[in-house]
């Protein structure tokens, strides 16, 4: 695999013939060394890219500026010391990186969860999903709706008849 990845692509002279995947197949093939391109390219493709083996070793320098500064620092504290320390990176793939592994800065303040889904008891479905009533003002819905910073409308509706019963 090695001896097709240095080979291809090759040109022995200016103006000659460029060596091809499947041609150089075809004479490994004649001298006893089977290979099928496809072969070649599903091995090709497992190989690490140049972007992945970058990604690996950035990624072990985050940690460790990360991890030497108590895991308070975030993505941009982290990006100006390794560009202090002559390791040209991005800030934007210093985020993505520490994204992918989890790591996070401290956040100042209160952090403030408005909604947190899944806990606590959950309403009974009292139509069981049915919400196609037989006769009118059989079946009501109601919603809030925010319409502004401090606006709130409400509505009532019959189900059967798709009309506003009450609204405010």
């Amino acid at each position: 695999m090695d001896f097709i990845r240095e080979h291809a692509d090759h040109q022995p002279a200016a103006g000659g013939l460029r060596w091809g995947v499947e041609p150089i197949c075809a004479v490994l093939s004649e001298h006893g060394v089977k290979i099928a391109p496809s072969t070649y390219y599903e091995w090709k493709d497992k190989l690490p890219t140049k972007r992945q083996e970058r990604d690996e070793a950035l990624l072990e320098h985050i940690r460790r500026v990360h991890t030497d500064n108590f895991g308070v620092y975030g993505p941009r504290k982290v990006w100006l010391v390794l560009n202090r320390e002559g390791i040209p990176v991005a800030r934007c793939t210093i985020e993505r990186l520490m994204k992918a592994d989890g790591l996070a800065g401290a956040v100042r303040g209160k952090v403030k969860r408005t909604t947190i889904a899944g806990t606590g008891p959950k309403p009974a479905d009292l139509v069981n999903r049915n919400f196609e009533p037989l006769a009118p003002n059989r079946l009501w819905v109601a919603d809030f709706v925010r319409r502004e910073a401090l606006v709130f409308r409400m509505g009532v509706r019959d189900l059967h008849r798709l009309a506003v019963v009450a609204a405010g």
